[in-house]
C-alpha cells in the first residue's frame, strides 16, 4: 500500500470532517469512497481505522461509515490538531492549546528542575542558548525546530509520562503559530532570555524559578497569539 495514497485519503475524509463540511451523522459507504477517490478498498478500510482512532468516524455494520459528533473526537491527535489550526476551527484550536500549555508546562518546569537527569538538562541548556543565537538570526525554520526540541525535554524531563505524551500535541501548537505568522520574524529579546533562565533552573534545581520563567514565556505566548481567537465562541460538551 502506498504511504502517500494513504495519507492523501485520510486528509481527503478526514479534512472535510473537521471543517464541518461532512456533518456528524453522515453516513458514508466504503464503495463510494473508492469510486470516489480512485482507490482499493483496503486503502479505503485502513484510512477509515486510522480515523476511527481519532474518534471521527465510527463503522457501522450493514449501515456504513458514520461520523462522529465533535464531543467524541480525540482531540489530543497530532494530525487532528494539524487540521483544526490549518481551517476554520484555528481560533477555537489554538486557545485550547495555549491554555493547556500554561496549565501544563510551569509545572512540568518545577518537576523538571526536581527530578530532570543531569544529561537531559544539559541538553536542554544547549538548546535554549542555540535558540537565543538562531532567533537573533531570524530563521525561524530551525528556530521552530529547536523550539518543540526545548519544549519537549521539559515535558520529558519531568518525569511524568502523562506530560511527556503531550510532545506531539505541543510540538502541532507551535509549528501551527508559525505557519500561521503567529511567531515575530525575530523572537523577543526577553522571551529568549526567559528560555535560557528555564534551563538554567532545571539545571541547578531551582523548582520555583524554573516554574516563574516558564509562567513568563507562557504569558508572552498567549498575549502574541490571542488575536487569533478573538469572539471566537467556546465549545461546551454537555
Amino acid at each position: 500500500m502506498s504511504s502517500s495514497l494513504h495519507s492523501r485519503l485520510v486528509d481527503a475524509v478526514g479534512k472535510p470532517i473537521v471543517s464541518g463540511a461532512t456533518p456528524a451523522g453522515t453516513v458514508m459507504l466504503a464503495e463510494d469512497i473508492e469510486r470516489e477517490q480512485g482507490v482499493s478498498r483496503s486503502v479505503v478500510r485502513e484510512a477509515v481505522r486510522v480515523l476511527a482512532s481519532m474518534g471521527l468516524v465510527e463503522s457501522i455494520k450493514r449501515v456504513g461509515i458514520r461520523v462522529r459528533p465533535q464531543s467524541a473526537w480525540n482531540a489530543f491527535d497530532p494530525t487532528l490538531i494539524r487540521w483544526r489550526i490549518a481551517g476554520t476551527g484555528k481560533g477555537s484550536q489554538l486557545r485550547s492549546l495555549t491554555e493547556l500549555r500554561a496549565s501544563v508546562e510551569p509545572m512540568a518546569a518545577e518537576l523538571a528542575a526536581k527530578h530532570c537527569p543531569a544529561a537531559m538538562s544539559d541538553e536542554l541548556m544547549r538548546v535554549a542558548a542555540q535558540m537565543r543565537t538562531v532567533g537573533r538570526a531570524g530563521d525561524l525554520e530551525h528556530f521552530l525546530e529547536l523550539d518543540i526540541e526545548f519544549h519537549r525535554l521539559v515535558l520529558h524531563g519531568s518525569g511524568n509520562e502523562m506530560f511527556a505524551k503531550l510532545d506531539e500535541v505541543i510540538a502541532a501548537v507551535l509549528s501551527g503559530r508559525t505557519d500561521l505568522g503567529l511567531m515575530p520574524t525575530h523572537p523577543h529579546e526577553t522571551a529568549l532570555q526567559w528560555h535560557v533562565d528555564v534551563a538554567d533552573a532545571i539545571q541547578g534545581g531551582h523548582p520555583d524559578l524554573a516554574r516563574q520563567s516558564m509562567e513568563l514565556i507562557m504569558r508572552r505566548t498567549i498575549a502574541e497569539v490571542e488575536s487569533a481567537w478573538t469572539d471566537t465562541p467556546r465549545v461546551f460538551f454537555a
